[in-house]
């Protein structure tokens, strides 16, 4: 435990020091939060469109910061393995189950900061608008959100521990182009239909959206809320789960 904790600290105070961090983690989101709103207060209420009011825009934003998180995951991950600082640490009394939680803790501390702040702007904006969003829903659009942190962290450590610190960043690129399309963030897919809605329930990006939507607007009955919240977890333990597997055979690559 005490190994795991001092590698989670390094990773913390890397995570600190680094800008990116701030501005794509933390900056960009809330950005796109109060842009996103300014957009959604000059469509005329005759055109429906309903996807950047606040209730639904907090949900979506609060997911679509988790691909930068990915992003940092992945750059973090193969910049320790490029620079040969993984393969000096090998040679210490550290496991893989050290270094796995060692990268995962850290950015899930990132997500609760990045998440308060998105619904603390979201609240805000609410109380500006009079739209009906209440604290209650925000704070367990956080803690159901974690699923779909894990996932976007799983995804992020697969890239790094797979591709090298060139190719991991344009790998989580288009992870983050599908999870912010094909996630619904930008557009109603249940309203379109069609091919494009079939194209998005094959994938889990669709319904991590969907699950912390549903949260934050308290609505907890049916397919609204369980049966993404169920794909989300599985599809995170899956993702984290290979992961883990790539991460410790590329551990003993690298010590053979």
């Amino acid at each position: 435990m005490h190994r795991l904790l001092a590698f989670t600290e390094r990773n913390r105070k890397e995570i600190l020091r680094d800008p990116l961090s701030y501005i794509f983690c933390l900056g960009f989101p809330l950005v796109m939060l109060i842009i996103m709103t300014l957009v959604d207060q000059s469509i005329p209420k005759e055109a429906g469109m309903t996807v950047f009011h606040i209730e639904n825009l907090a949900g979506g934003i609060l997911v679509f910061a988790q691909t930068f998180i990915m992003l940092f995951t992945a750059i973090t991950v193969a910049k320790d393995r490029s620079g040969s600082f993984l393969i000096r640490m090998y040679a210490t009394p550290m496991t893989s189950r050290d270094f796995i939680g060692g990268y995962i803790l850290p950015m899930l501390l990132l997500y609760l900061i990045q998440a308060l702040i998105t619904v603390i702007t979201a609240f805000i904006i609410a109380l500006i608008t009079k739209a009906d969003l209440k604290i209650s829903g925000l704070i367990l659009g956080i803690v159901l959100g974690l699923p779909s942190a894990v996932l976007f962290i799983g995804f992020g450590l697969l890239a790094g521990t797979l591709f090298n610190e060139k190719a991991a960043p344009g790998m989580c690129s288009i992870l983050i182009s599908l999870g912010s399309f094909l996630g619904c963030i930008w557009f109603d897919a249940d309203a379109t239909g069609g091919v494009m809605l079939k194209i998005c329930r094959c994938l889990p990006f669709y319904y991590c959206t969907k699950t912390v939507r549903a949260a934050m607007q308290l609505q907890f009955t049916g397919n609204a809320f369980w049966k993404p919240l169920a794909i989300v977890s599985i599809c995170a333990v899956v993702i984290l789960t290979l992961a883990i597997l790539a991460f410790r055979r590329r551990m003993r690559a690298d010590l053979a």
